[in-house]
Parts: C-alpha cells; sequence; structure tokens
C-alpha cells in the first residue's frame, strides 16, 4: 500500500468485526477494497482468487451490472416500503419467481415465502411457525425444537440453541427444551469418501431417541442442514436424510432443512431439496438469494403449514411475527435480478457439469502433509488437517493467510478448509485453487 493510501484508510479502532480475532486482526489487517468476477482486488492492488464465494453467498460472482442496475433503480422508484399492514409489487413479484423454482419442485408446494433479513433470522422464523403450526392445528404441547450436534444456524437465540457449535453456544442462555441428535461425521470409517459417505444412515434414529427421552408430543420440528457447511462440510450418509423424513412423519414432528449455504445452485442442483429427493416442510435460505449484494433471507414452508395458519377471523393477523426489512425494495429487486442472472447462465444446475472435476482436483491434495480427509459435494470441498498439539485450528489458519499472501481466498473452521467458489468459475480457476492450496498446505508445518 502507498503512503497516500495509508494516509486516507479509516481508523481500524471503532469497528467491532464479527467472528473475528479483533486484536489480532487489526495488528496486520487484509483488507479488500474492490471486486469483479471470480476476483476482490486487496488494498495493495493484488487480485486475489474468491474461493469461498465471497461467505458462500456470491453465486454469481462479484460485481454484476445487472444487479446493480436493478437495485439503483428500485432505490430511484421506491426506496423503502412497510411490510406491517402494507405491500409493494416487488415483493410480490420476487416471492412467485421464488415459488416457480421453489424447493422440491411443484409437487412439493414448499411455495409460501415469508421474507427475512439474514439467514438467522430465517432459522429463527422457521422455528417459530413451526411451533405456531402445532399450535394451529391443536398440538400446542409441541413447542421443543431437536437440532444436531456441530450445526450451524445462525446466531439468534432461537439458531444457537438448535445449533450445536460449541462456542456459539457456551456464554449465552438458550431456549428450554432444544436438543440435539449426534453429528453424522464418523472419519474412522467415511474419510476420503467420494460422493455420499456409506456409513451412518443409523444416526438418524437419534430422533427416535428423542420422542423416547422428551414424548413426540412435546416436539414441533427438528432442524438439519442437508451438508453442514459452517463445521466443515460434513456430507450426509446414504439415506440419512431419507431416514429423518420418515422418522420426522411418523411422529408428526414437522422436518427443516438449513439451505442458508446449500441454496441456488451449490450442490448443481437449485437446493439440496432437489439434490436428495427428500421434501422437507420448511426451508431456509438467504445468502445466494441475492447473490450477496443485498442482505435478505427467505423461508419456503409448505402450502398445509401456511394454510393451517389462515384461520379465525379474516382481520386477525395470523403470525405475529416480521421484520422491518421483509421484503425490502431494494433487496427484493436485487433478487428478481440474481433469478435473472442464474437462468440465463443456468447457475442453478452449473455445479453439476464441474462437480466430476471439482472432486477429481480437490482429491489430488490427499497426500499433502496433515491431510487427514477430504469430503466433496457438488461445488463445495472440505479439506480436514491434522490439528497440532494443544492449538487446534492454528495450521488452517496459517494456510489461510499463507494462501491469501499468494492470491486466494478460502474459509477455514478449526483446522478444516472449506471452499465453495462462485459458480461462474472456469476449470482453470480450480486448478489454481488446488495450486496455491497445495502449496499453502505443504508450508504450514
Amino acid at each position: 500500500m502507498t503512503k497516500q493510501a495509508k494516509a486516507n484508510m479509516p481508523s481500524l479502532d471503532n469497528y467491532w468485526m464479527p467472528f473475528t480475532a479483533n486484536r489480532q486482526f487489526k495488528k496486520s489487517p487484509r483488507l479488500l477494497v474492490s471486486a469483479e468476477g471470480m476476483h476482490y482486488t486487496a488494498d495493495d492492488g493484488r487480485q486475489v482468487l474468491d474461493g469461498t464465494a465471497g461467505l458462500w453467498c456470491v453465486n454469481a460472482g462479484h460485481g454484476r451490472r445487472q444487479i446493480t442496475s436493478a437495485v439503483e433503480r428500485q432505490l430511484a422508484t421506491l426506496d423503502f416500503a412497510p411490510s406491517f399492514q402494507m405491500g409493494h409489487p416487488v415483493a410480490f413479484e420476487f416471492a412467485e419467481r421464488l415459488a416457480a423454482i421453489a424447493p422440491g419442485g411443484p409437487e412439493a408446494k414448499l411455495d409460501r415465502v415469508f421474507y427475512t433479513g439474514s439467514g438467522s433470522e430465517s432459522v429463527d422464523t422457521a422455528l417459530k411457525i413451526a411451533i405456531a403450526y402445532q399450535r394451529a392445528i391443536g398440538q400446542g404441547t409441541r413447542t421443543r425444537v431437536i437440532g444436531r450436534e456441530r450445526g450451524y444456524h445462525g446466531v439468534g437465540f432461537g439458531g444457537i440453541s438448535v445449533g450445536g457449535l460449541v462456542n456459539n453456544r457456551r456464554v449465552f442462555p438458550l431456549l428450554p427444551g432444544a436438543d440435539h441428535m449426534r453429528h453424522t461425521h464418523d472419519p474412522a470409517r467415511n474419510a476420503f469418501s467420494r460422493g455420499l459417505p456409506e456409513h451412518g444412515a443409523d444416526l438418524a434414529d437419534d430422533l427416535e431417541r428423542m420422542v423416547a427421552l422428551h414424548g413426540a408430543e412435546t416436539i414441533a420440528a427438528v432442524i438439519v442442514e442437508p451438508v453442514a457447511g459452517s463445521t466443515g462440510v460434513l456430507v450426509p450418509p446414504k439415506g440419512y436424510l431419507e431416514r429423518l423424513r420418515d422418522i420426522a412423519t411418523r411422529h408428526g414432528i414437522l422436518l427443516i432443512f438449513d439451505e442458508v449455504i446449500t441454496g441456488f445452485g451449490r450442490l448443481g442442483t437449485p437446493f439440496a431439496t432437489d439434490y436428495f429427493g427428500v421434501i422437507p416442510d420448511l426451508v431456509t435460505t438467504a445468502k445466494g438469494l441475492t447473490n450477496g449484494a443485498i442482505p435478505m433471507g427467505a423461508v419456503f414452508a409448505k402450502r398445509d403449514v401456511y394454510d393451517a395458519l389462515m384461520t379465525g377471523p379474516e382481520a386477525a393477523i395470523e403470525l405475529f411475527h416480521g421484520y422491518t426489512y421483509s421484503g425490502h425494495p431494494a433487496a427484493a429487486a436485487a433478487g428478481l435480478a440474481t433469478l435473472d442472472i442464474y437462468e440465463s447462465e443456468g447457475l442453478l444446475t452449473r455445479g453439476a457439469d464441474l462437480a466430476q472435476e471439482w472432486e477429481d482436483a480437490i482429491f489430488t491434495l490427499k497426500d499433502a502433509p496433515n491431510v487427514i480427509d477430504i469430503r466433496t459435494i457438488g461445488l463445495v470441498a472440505g479439506i480436514e488437517l491434522s490439528s497440532r498439539p494443544g492449538a487446534v485450528g492454528a495450521r488452517a489458519y496459517d494456510v489461510f493467510v499463507d494462501a491469501f499472501k499468494k492470491g486466494l481466498l478460502i474459509r477455514v473452521t478449526g483446522d478444516v478448509i472449506a471452499l465453495s467458489p462462485p459458480l461462474i468459475i472456469e476449470r482453470e480457476q480450480i486448478g489454481e485453487i488446488v495450486s496455491v492450496l497445495g502449496d499453502a498446505i505443504k508450508r504450514a508445518e
């Protein structure tokens, strides 16, 4: 960075950064100043290949003028409109377009859309809808929600309660009654699996254990990520999601898929619901919904869940829930433009064409130092490293910093390197990711 650029930089003191070691970062900051296509530009002018789609969200790549123009037009026309007892056409148009590509296709009838501002808000919304639904059908004792160990469902109190990442939970009070099934990570039997792991479908039977422990009449819903992303890309074992669906149905428990990460083409299908052919009752989304351009989330609800609440006096509010920015005009405009790009460029299914090449390339890192497992599905990968004694996460963090210096942005969680590039990635860029990452892993003793 030039002296003039440094002089024009704002102070780093005032911004309390999320999920960041603030003191460590501010001693040696990594700043991004612009982005286009597959690349960021760092403050020193270096091009940085985006191996993470920003934060699992920039599925169509950066700097899409179509989205920028749509947002600009919308802000000039209608910058904000209240969504409580009022509406505006763009929000309804976006919901109609989303319903047309809803998880599971037309037969699934997941075509009722509730807008939120983020993935965390989507999760809390889905949990509340599930509890309200059970009450509406005369099952008011069903207030318990079940999550899974190592699950990540955002940072609202509902999300951390059903989530299973200890650091997100340990200093905060949790919702009473939440409980957790075991996670599906089984490196002893499934390490370096190509495709879905063979072992672990029986872990879905933990939901039966929850029923035996608490009683089905107390459980409103169970929530899982079809592919657990933030914990290190945990791919579900063969038959696991099907088994979970069967158990939930048998006991009258709603099944919620958290597709904040897997939604909008990440697995080579529009949603993980489509990839696995398992239909939940509610689906949470965000991130790729607007290509990350404007914060927004959405919950897809089955029509019968929605209809169950559309009872009583016509003038009565059916669900006492919502956000100031639900269906924000600029966010909806960004979402419509994003859907246009996904459709015109075939991005919701493009990952299927690249998935095998992606898997083969990532698996060339199998014999790199300290690599103890590799997991891929669609255009997602998790490369797990052995931990240094007494320093979990240190090795992967060193790889992260090294890769960034060499022009590649990756994400790390613990000692797992997670990759999820924009869906516009080209084959030569897959090779670049693997080359830079492989060298960084070799240097991280």
